[in-house]
């Protein structure tokens, strides 16, 4: 049984090559999905964004390629290629793409 999908097993890639950028859109691709963890690569065109929202469990994000600006809680945070964020569980946050961008989110739900 395999817990991650979508992507070859046993090859090292680069990871901001398994998704694209396509204008106007956010391209998405799940890696992994249950109970305890999500793991989703994200490619933003310049100016999408995916609004104010919570979750349940606590959102890890890694950019991969360019900048996103992530509003957590009101303050905005500029996160920049091999740069990482966290964003608490339960608290309101948003994602912009301020260029053309990147970025893996992996959550973290409660057990």
């Amino acid at each position: 049984m395999s817990y991650i999908k979508n992507i070859e097993h046993e090859k090292v890639m680069k990871l901001a090559d398994q998704v694209q950028v396509m204008p106007g859109q956010i391209v998405s691709k799940t890696l992994a999905q249950n109970a305890a963890v999500s793991v989703t690569l994200f490619a933003f065109a310049k100016g999408e964004e995916i609004g104010a929202h919570d979750s349940a469990g606590d959102a890890f994000v890694t950019v991969l390629e360019g900048t996103g600006r992530f509003t957590v809680g009101g303050v905005e945070h500029l996160v920049h290629a091999g740069e990482a964020l966290v964003m608490p569980a339960n608290v309101m946050h948003s994602v912009y793409g301020e260029e053309d961008f990147k970025w893996m989110l992996t959550v973290v739900f409660p057990a």
